[in-house]
């Protein structure tokens, strides 16, 4: 049996519903990222599991246990919020005891956990600064170090790294992940920004709306995109339109060029509308322009990104980006050329809606 299963949940403020029948079975030791844009249902739901807002609907359950009815204290779960809520007035060893204290554990034994805690986010030796002496990422390791302090069952991640400069966000989500690693403890984390979500999670849910748009693990998610919005949302991606041209031979046509998909679509008939994906970095430039895996186009623009050159073409009345590695030679594609991309059949997805 999975150890944390959100069965049939749902969540409606007044009229308006957050969170459309969710579903989701987690295995134990697993990092799941709840991963979309404001206002999608991410956080609704780390709320619900750590037991602040109440389904209107399903349930929720913990290691076999129905969360139902239960506060936030008896649930045995960890919590790290964005704004780090570290209490100003103690220092760095009082905020990782405090949940301790109020479990009445032991002196002694709170002594050597705290100890323990600190070594492990490597701050053994700021114990007695205070949280103004300290860095946003120092004071988001304390308050990951309180959350695991009592050995929660659960560690819920509510956007921890976002108020944090972008150099301390890479490590820090490093340090959180080889640190859930070493616990095995079950974790949920919620962001927005797709970089952190692929980097650490072993499956990535992607919320749109209220609804689970797509949970897969971090390669599904980004090579196979099973919506239009994962795909938009994910990465950056080439949202292509097309016509099918033969749907027996799973041909389409961009502009003067037929196409071989590898998915089916025996069940659409000639002419119909479709739209399909590539990434930017799936191609490259051809000299020949034979063959059912190549597009041929006007460039519209290059321009330089540091170690990638990203130039957009136009096809069809598509304008289609592809990047290519930059090298002090290159001589870049110029605006009005005829150029021609290849790319593998299977990178060329199709897009349902």
């Amino acid at each position: 049996m999975s150890f944390l299963v959100l069965d049939s949940i749902k969540k409606s403020f007044g009229p308006t519903q957050v969170v459309k029948d969710f579903h989701m079975a987690i295995e134990k030791g697993e990092f799941i990222s709840f991963l979309g844009p404001s206002g999608c249902g991410k956080t609704t739901i780390l709320r619900m599991i750590a037991g602040f807002e109440t389904p209107s609907d399903g349930t929720i359950t913990i290691n076999g246990r129905n969360q139902s009815g239960l506060k936030t204290s008896q649930r045995n779960i960890g919590m790290v919020f964005q704004a780090y809520a570290l209490f100003p007035n103690m220092n760095v060893f009082d905020n990782v005891a405090f949940g301790l204290k109020v479990a009445g554990m032991a002196k002694a034994e709170i002594a050597t956990r705290v100890t323990e805690m600190l070594k492990l986010i490597g701050l053994e030796h700021l114990a007695e600064r205070y949280p103004y002496q300290m860095s946003g990422g120092q004071q988001q390791r304390v308050a990951l170090a309180r959350a695991l302090a009592p050995k929660p069952q659960v560690l819920l991640l509510d956007e921890p790294l976002s108020a944090l400069d972008a150099k301390i966000r890479v490590s820090l989500r490093e340090e959180i992940r080889q640190i859930q690693r070493q616990l095995g403890i079950t974790t949920v984390f919620v962001t927005h920004d797709q970089e952190e979500a692929l980097s650490i999670s072993d499956r990535i849910v992607v919320m749109n709306a209220g609804r689970a748009d797509q949970i897969g693990t971090p390669s599904d998610i980004y090579n196979r995109p099973a919506t239009r919005f994962v795909a938009s949302f994910v990465g950056t991606l080439n949202i292509i339109d097309a016509v099918v041209a033969d749907p027996a031979a799973n041909t389409i046509r961009i502009g003067e060029n037929v196409i071989t998909l590898r998915e089916p679509i025996a069940a659409l008939k000639a002419g119909d509308k479709v739209s399909v994906a590539l990434r930017p970095e799936a191609g490259s430039l051809s000299e020949s322009a034979k063959g059912d895996t190549a597009l041929t186009g006007t460039v519209v623009s290059s321009h330089f990104l540091g170690s990638v050159v990203r130039t957009k073409f136009e096809v069809g009345g598509n304008q289609i980006s592809f990047d290519m590695f930059n090298a002090p030679d290159k001589v870049l594609p110029q605006p009005g050329e005829t150029v021609t991309l290849r790319f593998a059949a299977g990178d060329l997805l199709l897009i349902r809606d």
